[in-house]
């Protein structure tokens, strides 16, 4: 994980290509507490992350929105009590890059930043 979390976003446009079903097997293995899910038709990578209150998993996702905003590259963040689910996918391409998994190894970081 901590090698995909130091790789660079990359500037992504629509005819960016999508991660193959082998690079998706190979980056998976990565970053094995996440699911490759579709919704819609769209591959996207998603992750629950559980916390004792509230008020630790709003600023959890304060930390993700502020990670997301750093490389403008924006997830869906769904904050509930004690929960924050994070999706990441690549709006332009209607599926996952892999800045995706870059971002998600980020996201995964967050939770071992002091």
């Amino acid at each position: 994980m901590t090698e995909l979390a130091q790789q660079q976003c990359e500037a992504c446009k629509a005819d960016a290509p999508k991660v193959s079903d082998a690079e998706l097997a190979d980056l998976m293995k990565a970053l094995p507490d996440w699911t490759p899910m579709a919704r819609e038709g769209v591959l996207q990578l998603e992750r629950e992350f559980t916390f004792k209150n509230f008020k630790l998993a709003w600023a959890f996702a304060n930390q993700v929105a502020e990670l997301a905003e750093s490389e403008f590259h924006h997830p869906t963040i769904t904050l509930e009590w004690g929960k924050v689910t994070v999706t990441w996918w690549t709006h332009a391409i209607n599926g996952l890059h892999r800045n995706d998994f870059i971002m998600a190894a980020r996201t995964d970081q967050l939770l071992a930043a002091p």
